[in-house]
């Protein structure tokens, strides 16, 4: 399943930018909306604009950086400034994960009593490279055989952290704070930042290796099986949605 859009998940739901799609991902994203999860953004922008289509300008050119991103992640903030407490401004492939507490909004409640004039919560992006697999391969269920997509229940060795090398991050933001934002950090905003610790939160990003983690053998990589415990609702609730979408019967 492949498709431009960016995500932009609050505590209460899921706002999604859409340029294009295929059949089948339309399919699932109809079913996450009637369900009340999702909101829909069309963003036909290459119907008015020449957008570049990847992050590096000097590259790709256009009239607007990457599909409008920076557009997108502060219409966001300010769409969802008095309907969300937090708005979590990440991809579709990223999970800002909680490690000390069962959901986000535990997580928030303790980030918000021990940071109470932050504004902006900076979590740190961890590379777990698709090309890597759980060796008993117990995740791997004959009913998605031909889902297309991508396992994350597979894939749980991570890259460490470079070393001198720029780590990209993602951000859960007060909407009501952040006046403006980049991609990677805020740019404007009341309050303070806070940089969230490594063992309190960090982000699972599952996708092709890349600078840190393109070379690395799976004997360099950690086990980091954080997201396994939550397969009790995960499984379920995703064979629920493909049923329910038409994937399986």
């Amino acid at each position: 399943i492949t498709s431009n859009f960016l995500s932009f998940v609050n505590l209460f739901g899921i706002t999604v930018y859409k340029t294009s799609c295929g059949k089948d991902l339309e399919k699932l994203l109809k079913y996450y909306e009637s369900e009340g999860i999702l909101e829909i953004v069309s963003w036909p922008i290459n119907k008015f604009l020449n957008p570049s289509s990847g992050w590096n300008f000097q590259e790709h050119k256009g009239d607007l950086h990457y599909y409008g991103q920076l557009v997108t992640l502060n219409e966001c903030i300010y769409r969802h400034m008095y309907q969300s407490k937090y708005v979590l401004l990440n991809d579709i492939d990223e999970i800002i994960m909680p490690y000390k507490h069962n959901n986000l909004q535990a997580l928030m409640e303790y980030l918000q009593s021990t940071h109470p004039g932050a504004s902006v919560f900076h979590v740190k992006s961890h590379l777990f490279p698709t090309t890597q697999f759980e060796e008993s391969r117990k995740f791997k269920r004959k009913e998605w055989n031909n889902i297309p997509g991508v396992n994350i229940m597979e894939h749980i060795y991570r890259a460490p952290e470079p070393k001198n090398v720029y780590n990209p991050a993602k951000m859960i933001i007060n909407p009501r704070k952040v006046e403006q934002t980049s991609v990677h950090s805020s740019l404007k905003y009341s309050g303070y930042y806070c940089f969230v610790a490594f063992d309190v939160s960090r982000m699972i990003h599952v996708r092709e290796p890349f600078q840190n983690g393109a070379n690395l053998t799976k004997e360099q990589l950690l086990v980091d099986k954080r997201v396994w415990d939550f397969k009790h609702e995960l499984i379920p609730n995703v064979d629920r949605t493909l049923k329910l979408s038409g994937f399986l019967t």
